[in-house]
């Protein structure tokens, strides 16, 4: 979906990353993302983002760093079926919705997180400054 790539473009750019830096994004039902959420993070319940960092080194893992080898941050992964849902929930538009979860998706691959108030006011912040930015407000 071009309007997205779009999006995390503008949020790269804002957050100065690394030019040719790669993000996967996946769109999926409820159901596969149940699984997922299921498979990786216990939760037997759809969700409507995951994301993968490929940054964060697992036990026994070893950086890798070479000459032009691009940034590969991770994946994101969203249900459209509940993009839609929201959407109608919080009274905006389907696209504002998918750009909001794909670029809470993209900070996530980025290293910010909401488990504190602090850690979520900041997290928040930027995700509403990034969409207010491009122009994809509610």
């Amino acid at each position: 979906m071009k309007e997205i790539e779009n999006i995390l473009n503008f949020a790269a750019l804002k957050l100065d990353i690394e030019e040719g830096s790669e993000v996967s994004i996946t769109f999926v039902s409820n159901e596969r993302i149940r699984e997922i959420n299921r498979d990786y993070r216990d939760k037997d319940a759809p969700t409507d983002v995951i994301s993968f960092a490929m940054e964060e080194l697992g036990e026994g893992e070893v950086e890798l760093i070479g000459v032009d080898i691009p940034r590969v941050l991770g994946d994101i992964i969203i249900s459209t079926a509940k993009a839609k849902e929201q959407a109608e929930e919080y009274g905006h538009s389907f696209m504002r919705e998918l750009g909001f979860l794909a670029v809470h998706g993209f900070l996530h691959l980025l290293g910010y997180d909401h488990m504190t108030a602090e850690d979520e006011k900041r997290m928040f912040t930027l995700q509403k400054e990034i969409l207010d930015g491009y122009g994809l407000t509610r």
